[in-house]
């Protein structure tokens, strides 16, 4: 039987597989609760409020809420200006505009300052079907180089509003990647709770470490329980918190198990990524094992339905079971 033929809102649809249990727009739920208690608390946009569930906070606090229109730059210098005054801003885009357009605004504006801007991003990786202009693949690469910026990228619906809780309470600036719309609520059934700079195991197994981020944590322990098939066990180390990175976690799991494959699956491109810190903080510590990645390609990539690209690309269920059990056999 041929797989049933995509629409184009395939593109744009939520990651979401059918029948997944999903929270909607956690991340302006959580922000307009989190502004309950605090009148500091702002929200400023580019002219993507309902795209980033901002729209939420505007319902629930329109005397804060401020419409920039589509100006990132004059976004992020406002948003600094705000803080200077004592404000709390909480500003939302796409990755790919903050990380490429506004970048120098970002850096010397807010981060240079240490201003207390959180930056909240939907579309980061390959989570649009609509080609490169919307395709954040590098924005970890671009960010991470940045002094003073926090990086977090949460795996779902429920880590995006304990993540949001915590940068509220946060002091400093921060850039956390998006997952928007209908998100699915997977971390609640492992009894998990975020915490800003850690990095936590959500499952063991002794012949495969998968250490992941994003929305890859979700493909990851749907990976882990399709290898059990093959009688392949896999753990499963969510790292949320991209910078500053939880290097002795990750350091102390792969020293756990002499030997085992270390496979790193990031929502993100090969270069300058989760992938790349891992294998650089176990360089450093002596730390010698197995090593893959699961991570998009230096490319552009192609527009389309995104379960065709996220085949394509490697980063689906289906394709990282595959890639880990032909590894394991090598």
């Amino acid at each position: 039987m041929s797989a049933p033929r995509l629409k184009t809102s395939a593109m744009i649809a939520s990651i979401a597989a059918e029948g997944q249990r999903t929270l909607s727009a956690p991340f302006g739920h959580a922000l307009a609760k989190a502004a309950e208690t605090r009148p500091e608390i702002v929200g400023m946009t580019a002219d993507l409020g309902k795209y980033t569930d901002l729209h939420i906070f505007q319902q629930a606090h329109p005397d804060r809420f401020y419409q920039m229109g589509m100006a990132e730059q004059l976004l992020m210098m406002s948003a600094a200006g705000m803080a200077r005054e004592g404000f709390h801003p909480f500003v939302t885009t796409y990755a790919v505009f903050a990380a490429r357009r506004a970048y120098d605004f970002l850096c010397l504006a807010i981060a240079e300052e240490d201003l207390n801007v959180k930056v909240v991003c939907a579309l980061p990786g390959l989570t649009t079907g609509y080609g490169p202009s919307h395709q954040a693949t590098e924005d970890l690469a671009i960010f991470r180089g940045m002094p003073n910026l926090t990086i977090i990228d949460p795996c779902d619906a429920v880590e995006i509003e304990q993540a949001t809780a915590a940068l509220a309470d946060h002091r400093g600036p921060a850039y956390m990647r998006l997952l928007r719309g209908k998100v699915p609520a997977v971390l609640d059934e492992y009894g998990y709770t975020f915490e800003m700079g850690k990095a936590k195991t959500i499952r063991d197994g002794a012949d495969v470490l998968i250490i992941s981020s994003g929305l890859m944590t979700m493909r990851a322990l749907e990976t882990a329980e399709a290898l059990k098939a093959d009688n392949i066990e896999a753990g499963v180390l969510h790292v949320p918190t991209i910078k500053p990175l939880d290097e002795a976690t990750i350091i102390e799991a792969v020293k756990a198990k002499p030997g085992r494959l270390v496979v790193v699956a990031e929502n993100h491109s090969v270069i300058g990524g989760l992938g790349e810190g891992v294998a650089a903080a176990l360089l450093r510590a002596g730390v010698f094992a197995p090593f893959k990645q699961v991570a998009l390609p230096d490319a552009f990539l192609d527009a389309g339905a995104l379960p065709t690209l996220h085949d394509r690309y490697g980063i689906s269920t289906k394709a990282m079971t595959t890639s880990i059990k032909g590894w394991l056999s090598e």
